[in-house]
């Protein structure tokens, strides 16, 4: 067997570290990002929904929400790729490699967070009563109505769309190994 740069004869702990460290602070990048964007779209969303109607600065408080959600996903998409890197690979995948399937992971899960904000919204428009009675604080006013219903589309999104997208970004690193595995045996 070759030694390539997406594997070795020899098992690497440290890429493991790095893919899981990398994973969870891609988490909290991802929750800061999407609430920092969510915060200026709808306010009331956070006021209504986290029943902040005292905090001053919702924009700053939904950042650092995000960031404290994103590193509690961040963790446990950390826990299973990286047993799923170690386990595939056994030990023995380079850190780039792993990193190009989280970035597309990543990727999905903007996807989904920006295709969740756009069904709600949708949703809302479609049957704006149905929606108002569905959802807690939905404002009365159509344009805030569908800003409140990005924001919480967005977020179910991400959430969803994001355990999603590890299965099966997960998988997909399984099958990419697997080849780029049989390629250096021939």
């Amino acid at each position: 067997m070759n030694v390539t740069e997406t594997q070795t004869d020899q098992t690497q702990p440290v890429a493991l570290l790095l893919i899981a460290a990398t994973a969870i602070f891609g988490g909290a990048v991802i929750g800061a990002s999407t609430n920092a964007v969510n915060g200026v779209v709808s306010p009331d969303y956070f006021r209504n929904v986290m029943r902040w109607h005292d905090i001053e600065n919702i924009w700053r408080a939904t950042i650092a929400q995000g960031i404290f959600e994103g590193l509690i996903y961040g963790i446990m998409f950390s826990v299973v790729f990286t047993l799923v890197v170690g386990l595939v690979s056994r030990a023995r995948c380079s850190f780039l490699f792993a990193f190009q399937q989280m970035l597309m992971i990543v990727g999905a899960i903007y996807g989904c967070w920006a295709t969740g904000g756009l069904i709600a919204m949708g949703l809302a428009t479609l049957s704006a009563e149905f929606y108002r009675k569905t959802f807690i604080g939905v404002p009365d006013s159509f344009a805030p109505m569908l800003r409140y219903a990005w924001v919480g589309g967005s977020i179910w999104g991400a959430m969803f769309g994001g355990l999603m997208a590890v299965v099966i970004g997960s998988i997909l690193f399984t099958v990419r190994w697997r080849r780029s595995h049989l390629q250096d045996v021939e």
